[in-house]
């Protein structure tokens, strides 16, 4: 029995370590093309999930899941073609504080429009259920949100490691020069990921909406776990990211099950190891304008 209730720790854990990922690959992407760290990435999360709380009684828990991601990528876009993309070859320090001031601007135009305290956001009838494998128990939306983390994560590696856009990027990230050399503008690439990174995001604040619940400080809360995730698993890594995801939400799990005053503190534990045996993360790559 005791197998049983680890196991449902274990997936729980791969359940916060998906939308972990799916937050984290966003950031490592922005960071390695473009140097910006870029810290209103949460506020895409939060933004994400507030939307879907006000499109799902007009159209649908199903049609928000679909909708919510696009709108957040639209407003990426814009800030992306307004703001971000003045910083590219400045000072990175000017782009820390500006993505700080935005995430500080959204968390607060969300309280204002919504209010301070948590919105509820009950699963839809249509997802509720849980399936059973003997002992085992565990809910089927859970079980939606890990395939559809799986399923975004697999589309973007092909869209990245298949296609003539992933080929641009990867060299982009490696060495910008190079490719100013060829003659192939960046900016269209940048803003390209910037609409997909915080589209993932989004993604990740629909899905957990109805398991979390919706409140003004939810972005800024997950961020600095994603942070934590680009590190163990290292800048330009696609797969290192996934991994340290991966570990970072059983490690949590687990914590949560064995220990629970050291849930949050044995990820940064997990950090500080990873980080004392390899400085630049698990596959952490070599980057030349970085270095």
């Amino acid at each position: 029995m005791e197998f049983v209730f680890i196991l449902e720790q274990v997936m729980n854990g791969l359940l916060i370590g998906a939308y972990y990922l799916l937050i984290a690959l966003g950031l490592s992407l922005i960071f390695s093309l473009g140097g910006i760290v870029n810290l209103a990435h949460g506020a895409f999360y939060a933004i994400g999930a507030y939307l879907t709380v006000t499109l799902a009684p007009h159209i649908g828990f199903g049609g928000a899941f679909l909708v919510a991601p696009i709108m957040v990528a639209l407003l990426g876009l814009l800030i992306e073609r307004f703001l971000l993309r003045r910083f590219y070859r400045g000072d990175p320090i000017l782009s820390l504080l500006l993505t700080f001031g935005l995430a500080m601007v959204a968390e607060q135009a969300l309280r204002m429009i919504y209010g301070a305290p948590p919105l509820p956001f009950g699963l839809p009838e249509t997802f509720r259920g849980q399936i059973f494998i003997g002992d085992f128990i565990y809910s089927r939306y859970r079980l939606m949100i890990l395939a559809v983390a799986a399923l975004a994560v697999l589309g973007l590696w092909l869209l990245l490691s298949r296609t003539a856009f992933g080929r641009v990027v990867r060299a982009g990230v490696q060495n910008p020069d190079m490719v100013a050399a060829l003659g192939i503008s960046l900016k269209p690439y940048m803003s390209a990921v910037v609409m997909i990174a915080v589209g993932l995001a989004a993604l990740a604040g629909v899905m957990l909406a109805p398991i979390n619940g919706v409140h003004p400080a939810m972005g800024a809360e997950i961020l600095t776990f994603a942070f934590v995730v680009v590190v163990i698993g290292g800048l330009g890594s696609f797969w290192g990211v996934v991994l340290a995801a991966l570990i970072v939400g059983i490690v949590r799990g687990l914590a949560a099950y064995f220990f629970p005053p050291a849930t949050e503190a044995s990820v940064y534990a997990l950090m500080l190891l990873v980080l004392l045996l390899r400085p630049r993360g698990l596959f952490g790559e070599r980057i030349v304008k970085f270095e």
